[in-house]
């Protein structure tokens, strides 16, 4: 399963789907492109109804199977356990090892300088495709491919980005999970007694010791099956003691329960003393799966995951936006009397290929349009803004102002309809071919 995550995330940026990346969050142009759908800022309803929605899930899966995302999906973790951690046992002896080469004063030993060779090289690998998900795979290989000296900004980020990458994996390590990570700190309040967790059987184990430990024998004392060999404290990877009950540095990653296991195994005692379970089922309660949360996680979020849904399928496939004159007067009275509002219009394409948009006046026929670059064609997923000039007559204005509706087709649908006040000459009108 980790190595087919890891797979997964190297592969995200170089996937498409409806021709567009599975996953870009280009912060520059302001652009978030999920599953091949892109939202701009302006799907404010969309991106709140997601983030909750994904926030929900998490609620949920947490109450379920506790910090499974930690110990099974996390890039940290994977990368950590799969891939970095198997390096330095493999050239190293592991965290043993390492010590032992630190008190001996061998830090340049041949297998120490391959590691970190080989350290550098992943966290390359892993910056480069993390700057992938912001600004794509297409413009990642030109910047590749060009020397340094032509994109320096860019070169500089990645650079720091692989320092930072292997600083996590040489140096930093759980403490990402410990400080760095809120997930930890939230399970207080996101578990409770049903919950999934990784757990030592009290009652099984204690108390602990050696099957002969004399002072035990002296007592009388009968002692459980943990024979106190501390395997589980030196594989855990934040350094605790799984014994002393549920603890936010726990990240769920069953290292504890593989050693107890092992160790049973050569003591001829049965597995699972350190296991998935619940503290209803360690104190010997049934599990109860139905519970207020388990009710109202699934409903919440399948209100909102519904609602996105529903928002996504009856977004429009264009967003345009009107703007009148700005810095400008506000209108001219030609020498005919006729009176001239200028108006400028920017529509997003939102569609897969190109569209043409034209823009009419539907609900007065006194009025017409002169825009040079009508019908304007825009690529999939570019935006473009086209000036329009409405001339309607003098007589047609009251007040100063007259409404008029405005539409925006793309030849297939309707694309936007709004009311726009236009503004002109009030009963005094000001002398023709001059500007007011």
């Amino acid at each position: 399963m980790a190595y087919g995550l890891i797979a997964l995330y190297l592969g995200i940026p170089h996937f498409r789907l409806h021709g567009k990346p599975l996953m870009l969050l280009d912060l520059p142009r302001r652009e978030f492109t999920l599953f091949g759908t892109t939202f701009l800022p302006t799907d404010t309803l969309l991106l709140m109804l997601l983030g909750v929605s994904i926030l929900l899930f998490i609620f949920l899966l947490t109450a379920l199977f506790g910090r499974v995302w930690c110990g099974w999906g996390c890039p940290q973790t994977v990368w950590m356990e799969f891939v970095f951690r198997p390096l330095e046992r493999l050239l190293e002896g592991g965290w043993a090892g390492s010590r032992q080469l630190d008190k001996q004063g061998k830090h340049f030993h041949p297998g120490r300088i391959i590691k970190y060779a080989l350290y550098a090289v992943l966290a390359a690998v892993l910056a480069n495709t993390f700057i992938a998900y912001f600004v794509g795979t297409e413009k990642l290989a030109h910047w590749v491919q060009q020397s340094p000296y032509d994109h320096p900004t860019p070169f500089v980020v990645m650079a720091v980005t692989t320092l930072l990458v292997f600083l996590d994996f040489t140096w930093f390590r759980e403490q990402t999970c410990l400080v760095a990570c809120p997930y930890g700190r939230w399970q207080s309040v996101l578990l409770d007694k049903s919950s999934l967790i990784v757990a030592y059987d009290v009652n099984r184990g204690e108390p602990r010791g050696k099957p002969k430990d004399a002072a035990l024998v002296a007592t009388g004392t009968t002692t459980g099956d943990c024979v106190d060999c501390n395997a589980c404290v030196a594989t855990c990877p934040t350094g605790i003691d799984i014994r002393d009950g549920l603890q936010m540095e726990c990240i769920h990653c069953t290292q504890c329960a593989d050693a107890c296991d092992a160790v049973m195994a050569r003591v001829d005692k049965p597995s699972g003393l350190i296991r998935y379970s619940s503290r209803e089922i360690l104190t010997g309660r049934a599990r109860h799966i139905v519970r207020p949360r388990t009710i109202i996680y699934p409903a919440a979020f399948l209100l909102f995951f519904g609602g996105f849904l529903y928002a996504l399928s009856h977004r429009p496939t264009a967003d345009v936006t009107l703007l009148g004159e700005v810095g400008g007067t506000p209108f001219t009275v030609n020498a005919d009397g006729t009176v001239t509002n200028q108006l400028r219009v920017k529509i997003a394409n939102r569609t897969s290929g190109p569209r043409t948009y034209t823009v009419r006046i539907d609900d007065d026929p006194g009025a017409t349009i002169i825009a040079p670059e009508l019908p304007l064609t825009i690529p999939s997923g570019q935006n473009a803004t086209t000036s329009v000039f409405i001339i309607t007559p003098a007589t047609a204005f009251k007040g100063g102002e007259l409404h008029v509706e405005i539409s925006v087709a793309d030849g297939q649908h309707l694309e936007f309809e709004r009311d726009w006040r236009l503004i002109g000459p009030s009963e005094r009108a000001p002398t023709p071919g001059r500007k007011p």
